[in-house]
């Protein structure tokens, strides 16, 4: 979401300050800017676009060596219990930077989950109001579903070594639960997962987000040819790609599928993705536009989520939405899209032929999509954040909102 959550309490009046790893407008990578845009590789480019759009620098504190260090460890992980380990470690770390550079006079505290415990606590105890935002469902019901997946696909991703540290690092997000008194889940999805999981189901608020304004699709060009799938993230067993696969094959002569993004299936799944599919790999946030432009319909079959953000900008560049309810998708069955179980291969392809044979119906969904999209612009997630940030909903928001984004 690129720091939607401190833009928009800035731009309502109620941002005390911004604490987060590393940005494009704080400390060294600053200079990076200079470079011209045709010498930025495209990590370069997925760095610079970590800029807190409209917040004033000087409400920005960034712990850049931290930041830098936490992506060198995590390059660096080999096995499961290495990258928990680095998680443990930063989401501990940043708590403590934030703590030392202390709270000021601000009233409440908003912080992310895996990187929030020690932060919460802490507030907590100086009688601060404590949000957190878990913006995808629990460790627990993503293991769940990824092992499911493997004993499915056990050629798709290498088997991963036991991770000793899973259990502590699922105890941690169950203590963040405890230690918040509003849980932000970005869907349905998210809030039942905490709830399966035993979290508090009273502090929990469902805030579906929204798409930035700076997210300007422009008309898209008619064709007549095949149907133009496109899928938007990690190309991998949670994404749901293999059942993207299934798909491909059975409506080969019928329609076209692009995949962009990173990539984690092995070379033997990704060789039977490219008979069918075009692999795009990762691409910087400033391009991703370009493929919903070539698009017809977004397919997200994924398993598991928070709300994902491709499809609030499908539907505002005018694309129906084909997802699972994992997906945490504001998608409405047969209006906007088609919502089909999860691990539902025919039902994507039922869904699919659906608008490859009858047109009339891909262009009524595409301007109920435009429409849908207005109802889930920035405008109306600052209205839906700012409610559900009372304490006591009927009582005047207290002034500052200090915000920790990792």
């Amino acid at each position: 979401m690129h720091y939607a959550v401190p833009r928009l309490l800035h731009h309502a009046g109620r941002l005390g300050h911004l604490y987060t790893d590393i940005c494009a407008v704080k400390g060294w990578p600053r200079a990076l800017r200079l470079l011209p845009p045709p010498f930025r590789p495209a990590r370069l480019r997925r760095l610079l676009g970590r800029d807190p759009v409209g917040v004033p620098a000087a409400l920005i504190t960034a712990f850049t060596s931290f930041g830098h260090d936490y992506a060198r460890r995590l390059v660096r992980a080999a096995s499961p219990t290495e990258f928990t380990a680095t998680l443990i470690w930063a989401g501990r770390t940043f708590c403590e930077k934030i703590i030392a550079a202390g709270l000021g006079h601000a009233a409440s505290v908003y912080a992310f989950n895996n990187a929030a415990l020690e932060l919460l606590r802490h507030a907590r105890a100086l009688g601060r109001f404590t949000v957190l935002e878990q913006t995808i469902a629990p460790k627990q019901i993503e293991c769940e579903w990824m092992n499911g997946e493997r004993e499915e696909f056990p050629d798709w991703e290498s088997t991963p070594q036991p991770d000793r540290l899973l259990d502590r690092f699922i105890e941690r997000q169950a203590a963040e639960w405890e230690a918040a008194d509003v849980i932000l889940c970005g869907s349905e999805f998210v809030r039942a997962g905490i709830v399966r999981c035993g979290g508090p189901a009273h502090r929990c608020r469902v805030v579906p987000y929204g798409v930035d304004s700076s997210f300007c699709p422009t008309a898209r060009a008619p064709h007549h040819g095949p149907l133009r799938v496109l899928t938007v993230g990690v190309v991998g067993l949670r994404k749901g790609s293999p059942y993207v696969l299934a798909a491909a094959r059975q409506l080969r002569s019928r329609a076209i599928f692009r995949m962009v993004g990173g990539i984690q299936a092995g070379d033997g799944a990704q060789s039977q993705l490219r008979n069918v599919v075009e692999l795009i790999g990762p691409v910087p946030r400033s391009e991703v536009l370009k493929h919903f432009q070539w698009a017809d319909v977004l397919l997200l079959p994924s398993l598991c989520e928070g709300s994902a953000t491709a499809t609030y900008e499908a539907l505002a560049c005018g694309l129906p939405v084909i997802a699972t309810p994992n997906a945490g998708t504001v998608v409405r069955d047969g209006v906007e899209g088609f919502i089909v179980a999860a691990r539902n291969v025919e039902g994507i392809v039922r869904s699919l032929e659906r608008l490859i044979n009858d047109r009339d119906r891909l262009r009524q969904m595409s301007e109920n999509a435009r429409r849908r999209s207005d109802e889930f612009n920035f405008r109306a997630y600052q209205k839906n954040l700012l409610a559900a940030l009372q304490p006591d909903r009927s009582a005047p928001m207290k002034k500052e909102w200090p915000v920790c984004a990792h």
